[in-house]
Parts: structure tokens; C-alpha cells; sequence
């Protein structure tokens, strides 16, 4: 079993840090409130009055912060107790430039940094599922693979590109967020319609996203426009769900015309909707 720290003990730092001690593993925890280190003493975990504290004969340090800015200020508060082995794993979701710039600073310093983002929430933290990305020294990450494994259902190793798991990890929650977004918007056509959320939310069941990401997004990605589902009949088709929420605020649906209108005018309309994502590739 290994002795650890966690700087962060929010709902998902708290997860981490409450199955680690579960596992056996010697926690000790710092987080800002005070009140939510506290709350996990029942299941073993520490706490410390401070970072620095904290990390005091830590082998790793698991960082579970709000961004940037937090990072570097509590970092900075640990230095002076870290151990020169100790091995920095950083869940924080990050700006991918920043995190460049963050690994090869401390990695210059002599200090052993891994970022590792996550796919999960608390209870997947909880139960060792979800995802967790690893990007950083291959070295590195394979002196604390097995360790890392036990936290999550998948373990993915990107490579030794600093900044890849901070870019990847936004690419997943812009496809959540995004999602949501839609699904909002469909909600607000059901309440226009007189049809029930959960009826209108079962149906979305029957729509398989993953085999829309292989096919359509790859076209995208490759720059093939072909048309299966041409952008001028797509507009058409968002002008109807527009019409049927009538003037109840949408979130997405609206901007979404905005761009295909511009795509249209641009010559674009005989092209797959997938013509979106023109900008961002391109065409063979």
C-alpha cells in the first residue's frame, strides 16, 4: 500500500481520496474548507492544517483543483514539504498551453509531474470507473501505472506530449456539454408541443451517437462533405424545430442556424451538414 496525498477534496477529490483509504492506502488531505477534509476521517483520511503538510512523506501527491490559477497557488504552498521522489498526479481539468508550460517548468525544477484528467464523477471515483488519461514522462508513468489502475476502469496513456490529456479532456466536455445543450433544447420543443420531457428523452434512446461519431464525425475529421444529409435540407429541418419552440429560449439550435446560413451562402448547401466543421479541416 502506498502513503499519499490529496490536495482538493471536493465531490470528486473526496471520492478519490475516500476509496484510497478504502483500498489501505495512508491518506492525508488538504482542501481549502476545512470542513470537507474533515468529513472523511471516517473512512481513515487525515487531515492537514496546510499543503506543505500535507504532502510530508506523500510517494504521490493527487491534485484535484479548480484550474490554473488554483494549481499554481497550491503547488507553490506544497513545495517546501515534498518529498524530492514524491510524484505529482494532476486530475485538474487545465488549459492545455498552461499545462505545457506548468510540466516543463517543474520538470526542469526536478519535480516528477503526470497530468491526468478524468472522465468520472464521484461515484465512478468511488467504484474505480470511468476513464483517467495520463499524459507525461513514459518512465514516469510506468512507475506508477499499477497504482493508477486501481482508481479507474480505463487507463489511457497518451503519450509523453505534456499538454495532450489537457487538450483531450476538453474535447470530452465540450462533447458533454454540448449534448446537454441539445438535449435542452429538445426539452424546449416538447414543452412547446405538449409532449412529456421523459417521453421526449426516451426517444433519444433509439439515436446511437457513438455509430454517428464513427461515421459522421470521421467524415469531418477527413474533410469528406459528401452528402448524405445535405446542409439545405438540414437548415430546413432546424427552421422547424425553431418554429415549434416559438420564442421560449434555446441554447444552441439558434446559432447552429446562424452557421449553416452563412454556409449556404458561402456555396456550401449541396454539401453533407457535416459541412459544419469546414473550418476546422481540410478538404482532400
Amino acid at each position: 500500500m502506498s502513503t499519499i496525498a490529496f490536495l482538493g477534496t471536493g465531490l470528486l477529490g473526496g471520492a478519490f481520496a475516500e476509496a484510497a483509504a478504502k483500498r489501505g492506502d495512508t491518506v492525508t488531505a488538504w482542501n481549502r474548507s476545512p470542513d470537507k477534509v474533515h468529513a472523511l476521517a471516517q473512512f481513515g483520511v487525515m487531515a492537514a492544517a496546510n499543503p506543505a503538510e500535507a504532502v510530508q512523506s506523500a510517494a504521490r501527491v493527487h491534485l484535484v483543483l479548480k484550474d490554473d490559477a488554483v494549481v499554481e497557488e497550491v503547488l507553490a504552498a506544497a513545495r517546501a514539504g515534498l518529498s524530492p521522489d514524491a510524484i505529482i498526479i494532476d486530475h485538474t481539468t487545465t488549459l492545455p498551453t498552461l499545462t505545457a508550460a506548468r510540466a516543463e517548468r517543474l520538470h526542469a525544477e526536478g519535480v516528477k509531474y503526470l497530468h491526468c484528467p478524468v472522465f468520472m464523477g464521484p461515484p465512478a471515483a468511488r467504484n474505480a470507473q470511468g476513464t483517467m488519461m495520463v499524459a507525461g514522462p513514459k518512465a514516469l508513468f510506468e512507475s506508477v501505472k499499477a497504482d493508477l489502475a486501481k482508481m479507474t476502469g480505463r487507463l489511457v496513456y497518451m503519450g509523453e506530449r505534456t499538454d495532450v490529456a489537457a487538450v483531450n479532456k476538453l474535447f470530452g466536455n465540450a462533447m458533454i456539454i454540448g449534448v446537454a445543450a441539445v438535449m435542452a433544447d429538445i426539452l424546449t420543443m416538447a414543452q412547446a408541443s405538449d409532449v412529456s420531457a421523459e417521453d421526449a428523452i426516451k426517444l433519444l434512446g433509439f439515436i446511437d451517437v457513438n455509430a454517428i461519431v464513427a461515421g459522421r464525425g470521421v467524415n469531418m475529421a477527413k474533410g469528406n462533405f459528401s452528402p448524405s444529409f445535405e446542409l439545405t435540407m438540414a437548415r430546413k429541418d432546424v427552421r422547424l424545430m425553431l418554429e415549434t419552440a416559438g420564442d421560449r429560449p434555446m441554447a444552441v439550435l439558434p446559432s447552429v442556424a446562424t452557421r449553416m446560413d452563412q454556409l449556404i451562402a458561402a456555396g456550401h448547401g449541396a454539401d453533407d451538414c457535416c459541412v459544419l466543421g469546414l473550418d476546422a479541416v481540410q478538404r482532400p
